[in-house]
């Protein structure tokens, strides 16, 4: 077991080391460059340069790659002279478009949208995994078919749609709603619940219909199995040949879809976040792309992708315990 975690940490760190690497130099084939920037539409090529030289841009890609991700690890000094930048770590760069570091810009945004998935996310995965599994087992009656009319419902509508419509009856006609701000849960629990309620309801709404029509599938699929056949044989209750036996042998699929709408929604829920008007990674990632903030455009990227290995990583793990098939091979 430990081997096997041991092999999927070293991936995962030799994967973020390509998409680190990929990212910084895809910052840098832009036609506008940071100096540029910074300088402002009427500057001269002498000015450029020497911005450039100041924040370091004169040197060689790799030395300041090696230096950005230094920054990252123990911080660095952006630029030179009077003009130079302490930046903590863990230092993602300098915004020259609201001065400020870009962990300060990103740490504000984070909350948010960790607020919003991981509320949403249980959700969905509760009400997915619940309506599949019922279904499986009232197979044909009222109740597989209107489980199957939702997930339809939820296949087919976008979140946009959704997230409007429900603003408009909950919040501006029926008035039961305030509209959904974030506020820390630390500083008022309720606040937080009743702003978030939402943003939940529609992530769940939609994203629960691909897990029960999954969760189903592999019910009925599992129902049908010797080893459960066996295990009622034996006179197991029906519960526990239920949950214990097929439940748990048909779940690897929904734990891997789960992994990867979780990780890829951790990186920014860009259309959930500008429909509510929630300043999460999203929606800062969607204004830094519209006023070229490069350094928090690559700093999302790589917020995302560290998201999106993380899950997988913690997805490879939960194989290991749920099917011990998975660690032994």
């Amino acid at each position: 077991m430990a081997r096997f975690i041991l092999r999927r940490g070293s991936l995962a760190l030799l994967t973020l080391f390509g998409v680190s690497v990929l990212t910084f130099f895809m910052f840098f084939a832009v036609p506008t460059s940071p100096a540029e920037l910074q300088c402002g539409r009427d500057c001269r090529p002498a000015q450029v340069q020497n911005i450039e030289r100041q924040l370091g841009l004169d040197q060689p890609l790799w030395t300041q790659y090696g230096q950005y991700m230094k920054g990252i690890v123990v911080g660095r000094t952006i630029g030179q002279g009077d003009t130079a930048i302490k930046c903590e770590a863990p230092c993602l760069g300098w915004s020259f478009r609201s001065s400020e570091a870009v962990s300060s810009i990103v740490g504000r945004a984070l909350p948010v949208t960790i607020s919003i998935v991981l509320g949403g996310a249980a959700m969905w995965a509760l009400l997915g995994v619940s309506l599949g599994f019922i279904s499986a087992l009232r197979r044909g009656t009222w109740i597989d078919r209107s489980a199957i009319g939702f997930s339809l419902a939820g296949a087919s509508l976008q979140i946009y749609f959704v997230g409007l419509l429900l603003q408009v009856l909950f919040v501006y006609t029926l008035k039961w709603l305030p509209t959904p701000t974030y506020t820390s849960p630390f500083e008022s629990f309720g606040d937080w619940i009743v702003g978030m309620i939402l943003p939940w309801t529609t992530l769940a709404f939609l994203n629960s219909a691909i897990y029960a029509r999954l969760t189903r599938a592999q019910m009925l699929e599992t129902l049908s199995e010797d080893f459960v056949r066996t295990a009622r044989a034996k006179g197991l209750p029906s519960r526990q040949v239920y949950l214990r036996h097929a439940l748990r042998a048909g779940i690897t699929p929904i734990v891997t879809i789960f992994g990867l709408d979780l990780g890829v929604s951790l990186g920014g829920a860009v259309i959930t976040e500008n429909v509510f008007g929630m300043p999460g990674v999203g929606f800062t990632a969607a204004e830094a792309a519209r006023q070229l903030n490069l350094p928090v455009v690559m700093a999302t990227v790589l917020l995302a992708a560290f998201f999106i290995v993380l899950t997988n990583v913690i997805v490879d793990w939960l194989y290991a315990y749920i099917d011990p098939r998975v660690r032994l091979g």
